[in-house]
């Protein structure tokens, strides 16, 4: 088919796109996406083909979190869409603000084999669905798509029928402004007195005391406000999941604060009495379901501070505000405290006790994942971008205690595996200059194993690296523990290396940790993408585990 000399209905679809500033998209194309994706790439977006729909808008969601812009992807109407049942609600719970042209069925057919209504598909997930159907408003509904995406951090699926995309375009030839010209300008909001007054007062009466901050304390920049507040009261620090890092070399920084936990950290706060939560959520897995601080309070200092948060009380006392204006608030209203918690003492316990102290037989030619992460953690260089997929094996690479925060990317919020390539796949685009080190385990790897030919194709400078206990980890130890056969969750010896040589990038098999720097040197120098296969042993299983089934621990 060709087109006129005018532009088409498509054509100025993909002009209200660009228009927004997400310089990359992520797509896989199909009828319902083709011209507009296509002409997109034409007005200068970088367009990334993936091989599954789904990797397309899990790479937004990476692409999102580094770049704090609006993720973009697109996938066709149908089959295409219905793909991406996994990848919204992840990005919904994890606050990730994208827009997803999917396309839509013709509305000139009275019957197309792909058609299915897709809103309440998409609704389902939590995520917002625009159904685009006239098209001289649609370069102003792509606009609103945005706005609400940048305004709700929260997906935006955009339905627009392929044969209205087809049509001359009649509509004025004039763009709206882009959602960046009229998003409210608002400052960080300031605590009222009162409510910081009442904090003091709190603060009076605690004798332990943790500030946690999260990510929206990294956002509001309040990690130095953080770090004189903890000063003050003589109390120690944490971060939630996502932000780990933020506090990177303070010597009483008790690293993640939840079920990923050290052993010195859960002692700390099985006695605080007070965890001063700046710019958390309060999600269930950060208080490891209130198991974790039981004797304390919380005071919560948030823009939007929650009383329930996932069907759990979470805080008992707020101070709505910015982060880091609250965080300062209250260190002026707090007076100093002698240091009888954070002492030399404490920060030795920190510095030199294995994050789990947990004992397991060695097994020959078979790695602990703790002695691996403790490797990689000495020889990897500091600047490189790490991104830590989901599963059993995520634990152990949480605790890298040098790894900043703007170097370190974790989306947990789902629970689902798999998703890890694809974050690579985001922040390697999101940080073109910079090599890209994924950290999965087996079966997450090979869920999406064919992106390691999108990889390839586009020059994406990741390291994959793979914890291999031909498993999926939590599932074998579950089962064992609840005496149930392994066999559904245990595979057969896969070489990752071969499979990665078979898609033209590099594959290693680590059968000696000792090996480890020189292949580090050699990949820091050429680039490019590799995955290296490190076999682990099966054996060893994390404290997460531990807990849950304490069962194990006994054998």
């Amino acid at each position: 088919m060709s087109y006129g000399s005018g532009p088409m209905v498509f054509d100025m679809l993909a002009r209200a796109i660009a228009q927004e500033g997400t310089g990359t998209c992520f797509a896989l194309l199909g009828d319902a996406n083709m011209n507009v994706a296509t002409r997109l790439g034409d007005l200068g977006t970088r367009m990334i083909y993936v091989r599954h729909e789904h990797c397309a808008v899990a790479a937004a969601m990476a692409y999102a979190r580094k770049t704090g812009e609006v993720g973009l992807a697109t996938v066709t109407c149908g089959p295409g869409l219905t793909q991406l049942m996994t990848a919204l609600p992840a990005a919904v719970r994890a606050n990730i603000p994208l827009v997803v042209l999917a396309g839509e069925a013709p509305m000139s057919k009275g019957w197309y084999n792909q058609a299915i209504d897709q809103a309440p598909f998409v609704t389902a997930t939590g995520a917002s669905y625009r159904a685009l159907h006239w098209p001289d408003r649609m370069p102003t509904a792509i606009r609103d798509a945005f706005l609400e995406a940048r305004m709700t951090r929260k997906p935006v699926v955009l339905g627009v029928p392929f044969d209205l995309q087809h049509g001359a375009w009649t509509g004025p030839a004039d763009l709206p402004a882009p959602s960046t010209d009229i998003l409210p300008r608002i400052s960080p909001m300031p605590p009222n007195p009162d409510d910081v007054a009442r904090a003091a007062d709190l603060v009076a009466g605690a004798a332990r005391i943790v500030v946690m901050a999260g990510l929206g304390a990294a956002e509001a920049g309040a990690a130095e406000a953080c770090l004189a507040l903890a000063a003050k009261l003589d109390a120690a620090l944490a971060t939630t999941l996502p932000a780990r890092g933020l506090f990177v070399g303070h010597p009483h920084c008790l690293g993640v604060a939840g079920g990923f936990s050290s052993d010195v950290a859960r002692a700390v706060f099985a006695e605080t009495d007070l965890v001063i939560a700046v710019g958390s959520s309060l999600a269930s897995h950060n208080a490891d379901a209130g198991k974790l601080w039981p004797k304390a309070r919380v005071l919560q200092i948030d823009t939007d501070p929650q009383a329930i948060s996932q069907g759990r009380l979470a805080s008992h006392a707020h101070l709505r505000a910015d982060a880091r204006l609250g965080v300062e608030a209250l260190t002026k209203a707090v007076p100093q405290r002698p240091a009888t918690l954070c002492t030399a003492e404490l920060a030795e316990r920190i510095a030199t006790t294995p994050a789990d102290g947990s004992v397991f037989p060695q097994e020959s030619g078979l790695h602990d994942p703790r002695d691996v992460v403790a490797a990689l953690e000495e020889h990897l260089p500091s600047h490189w971008q790490m991104v830590n997929s989901s599963g059993h094996c995520s634990y152990y690479f949480a605790h890298m205690p040098s790894r900043r925060h703007d170097t370190f990317l974790t989306i947990r919020e789902f629970g689902a595996i798999g998703n890890g390539t694809s974050f690579a796949m985001g922040v390697a685009a999101a940080k073109p200059g910079d090599t890209v080190v994924l950290f999965d385990g087996d079966g997450s790897f090979l869920m999406h194993v064919q992106e390691l030919e999108t990889i390839r194709r586009h020059g994406l400078n990741i390291l994959i690296i793979v914890l291999n206990d031909r498993a999926y980890g939590s599932e074998i130890h579950k089962l064992r523990a609840e005496g149930l056969s392994d066999a559904g969750a245990v595979f057969g010896p896969t070489d990752l290396a071969a499979i990665a040589r078979g898609f033209g990038i590099g594959g290693e098999t680590i059968t000696d940790l000792a090996a480890l720097p020189a292949l580090i040197a050699d990949f820091a120098a050429t680039g490019g993408a590799a995955v290296w296969d490190v076999p682990i042993s099966d054996r060893v299983f994390s404290p997460v585990i531990r807990r849950a089934h304490p069962e194990l621990a006994a054998e």
